[in-house]
């Protein structure tokens, strides 16, 4: 293996060129772990159909943002090596073949396993052909009160150009002929977005809506013969491209990104395998789309839809509800439990509802509070969150929100309560020009008593949202540690005012002091085990692609450190490989509820240290984002976390385990997030 240098700050061999997994590939192996819960029999029958459909909608987003940014490199002139090694163009030809496998699989296991077992449960997803008569008429009805209305066929010929077929939806494309001239003409009929994907036309028996629509395609075309019809999908380049240093008005350059967006090139054009030669053509030819971005699967496409089915109330073929653990006991006063000590959320475990958002609502009330100050990168469509800033506002406290409007396909939602804000009186800004504002912070300043002020904050792993906190694995601080609040603070001085402020207590912060602290820090572990004394790392994250960190672990391998990595998806680390990564092992955990949280420790024996933020360790989250990690003080804080990290990455626990080549081998045992659910009570993680 050639090599290269090694970080500077590094000791230790050379690494190899060829340590770096391909980034891509590695998203699609994610991808196929959701798939292969959605194989799994021993999972109940509604959550597998679920994770159908994530499946669906993570290969949507994979296209949409993914390859989008690899065909727009090609168009750019961007023709380097990635750092695995292939030029982009051998990069999509590569990635192509393996999300044609993952996509026909997918529907394999919806055709040939879920199907099946649907239908012995009494649901059926079934076609027009198979409904009977009194379901027919329903359909009819729902036809010409429902769906006529908003269809608009579109045909092709010299009058009428070939339409503007819009991302992600759903399409028949359809022949009609002349009876009279036999003159045939190519016509477009888009199925509308607002009705269901499987329609109902009796109880628990489904029908795609394309076949209802297809068995009425003669009271669209009166007078004609339907020779023949096919559905298609396409997806397009949907990432938004805007150059904030030559906009002076974000909201509004966003604005016209997101009209333009619509417009995006084909990056995949999905068709039915029935389709003949002759639509296929005339579809490729107008779309303009290559050989390797065509995927031909069995009907039905755009199984995203499945959520409907998913969520049918058959409780015995879904997760046992739970109710989370209240970590603050409804009648203490949130304030009085944090000037005694930290609390530390997990959730969905702990409620989201009684912490989080009361701590936010009660500061909106309390007449003692002063200001609150919060950052906004994702919420949910009727937020309790925004509710109390806006009441907050309107009772006269000082109210600063920064809302993250470029948040990847919730930009529309955020300009939409960035107004809602600004209308109710609050202050808002949208962070740093040419960074996103990822940090996920609340700062709330209120006047004791005795007259002093003191700052009460929230640090969290994940969004203000209380919709996905039920169904996210997330970590909080809430806390009224001093130097906590002049960090936070100070962070807030930054990302509102003109600071280039960088010196943080008990916070790292990117893009300045993060990746300089992770690497200062596992160089620490690799000094110690050189001198003999303990040593450890162990992460966890959504993702590992950071160039420098991965070296930094590699040579902590190389030296001896036990490193021990917990990455829900993308890693281009490669574990296990002499004399580079022996004594590193990579685990994942997918299961009911998406891992989301950021854990770092580094160290071993009773006292090690450990940071959680919203901070993956990828380039554009340490060098493109502001993001924030805080430190966990409390012993007894600090042993939970630790708890589970063991937990995660012990043999006994179901996770799946990354290989030197990058596949992922799944190794079955004891479920982590049931265990974690049957140990939830009312409880307190403190000292």
């Amino acid at each position: 293996m050639s090599a290269e240098p090694a970080h500077p700050a590094a000791e230790g061999p050379p690494l190899p060129q060829e340590r770096f997994l391909n980034r891509e590939e590695s998203w699609l192996q994610f991808n196929q772990r959701v798939l292969e819960l959605a194989e799994d029999p021993s999972l109940p029958l509604l959550e597998r159909v679920r994770f159908l459909a994530i499946f669906a909608s993570n290969l949507d987003e994979f296209f949409r943002v993914r390859v989008a940014g690899l065909k727009r490199r090609m168009a750019t002139g961007l023709l380097l090596r990635t750092k695995s090694g292939l030029k982009p163009r051998e990069e999509l030809a590569r990635i192509a073949a393996i999300a044609d496998d993952l996509a026909q699989r997918h529907s394999a296991c919806f055709h040939d396993r879920l199907c099946p077992q649907l239908a012995a449960e009494g649901i059926e997803i079934t076609h027009w052909e198979e409904l009977g008569r009194d379901e027919r008429t329903e359909m009819r009805k729902l036809f010409r009160e429902r769906i006529r209305p908003v269809l608009t066929p579109l045909a092709v010929d010299p009058a009428h150009p070939f339409p503007y077929i819009s991302g992600l939806s759903l399409n028949l494309a359809v022949t009609v002929r002349n009876p009279t001239t036999g003159h045939t003409v190519f016509a477009r009929v888009k199925v509308p977005s607002q009705l269901p994907r499987f329609v109902a036309a009796s109880k628990d028996r489904f029908v795609p809506l394309e076949e209802v629509i297809a068995a009425h395609l003669g009271q669209l075309f009166k007078g004609m013969e339907v020779v023949e019809h096919h559905v298609f999908r396409v997806t397009r380049n949907e990432d938004l491209e805007v150059d904030e240093d030559v906009t002076e008005n974000l909201m509004q350059a966003l604005e016209r990104e997101l009209l333009k967006r619509r417009f995006g090139p084909p990056v995949r054009l999905e068709v039915e395998d029935t389709i003949t030669p002759e639509v296929l053509d005339l579809l490729v030819d107008e779309l303009g789309v290559a050989e390797h971005e065509i995927y031909r699967l069995p009907g039905p496409l755009d199984l995203t839809g499945l959520h409907t089915i998913a969520d049918l109330d058959r409780g015995e073929l879904s997760f046992r509800p739970f109710v989370p653990a209240e970590v603050v006991h409804v009648e203490d006063d949130i304030f009085a439990v944090l000037r005694e000590r930290d609390v530390l959320l997990h959730h969905p475990y702990d409620s989201f509802a009684t912490s989080v958002q009361r701590f936010i609502e009660q500061a909106a009330a309390d007449p003692s509070v002063l200001a609150i100050k919060q950052t906004l990168y994702r919420t949910s469509g009727e937020s309790p969150i925004v509710d109390a800033l806006v009441d907050a506002a309107e009772a006269g406290k000082q109210v600063v929100v920064v809302v993250e409007i470029k948040a990847r396909f919730d930009e529309r939602a955020n300009i939409t309560w960035a107004r809602k804000l600004e209308r109710a009186g609050c202050h808002v800004v949208y962070g740093v020009v040419g960074l996103k504002t990822h940090c996920k912070l609340a700062l709330v300043v209120r006047q004791e008593p005795s007259g002093e002020l003191r700052s009460y904050c929230h640090i969290g792993t994940g969004n203000y949202n209380p919709k996905t906190a039920r169904v996210y694995e997330d970590l909080g601080l809430l806390t009224a540690d001093p130097l906590v609040g002049e960090d936070v603070t100070d962070l807030f001085i930054h990302l509102t005012g003109y600071s280039s402020h960088s010196a943080y207590r008990r916070l790292l912060v990117a893009p300045h002091s993060m990746r300089g602290g992770l690497l200062a820090r596992i160089e620490r572990e690799t000094s110690h085990q050189r001198a003999g004394r303990p040593a450890a790392i162990r992460m966890k994250t959504n993702s590992l692609v950071d160039e420098p960190v991965i070296d930094a672990l590699y040579q902590a391998s190389q030296a001896g450190v036990p490193v021990d990595l917990w990455v829900r998806g993308v890693c281009t680390l490669r574990p296990g490989v002499p004399g580079l990564s022996e004594n590193i092992r990579v685990r994942s955990v997918l299961g009911r509820f998406l891992e989301h949280s950021r854990i770092y420790e580094f160290g071993r024996g009773r006292r090690p240290e450990i940071w959680i933020g919203s901070a993956d360790l990828m380039r554009r989250n340490l060098d493109r984002r502001v993001e924030a990690l805080v430190k966990v003080t409390s012993q007894q804080q600090r042993l939970y976390l630790s708890d589970l990290l063991d937990r995660a990455t012990s043999e006994e626990t179901s996770t799946w385990w990354l290989n030197s080549d990058g596949t992922w081998s799944r190794h079955r045992g004891d479920d982590l997030q049931s265990h974690l659910i049957g140990t939830r009570r009312w409880r307190t993680i403190d000292d």
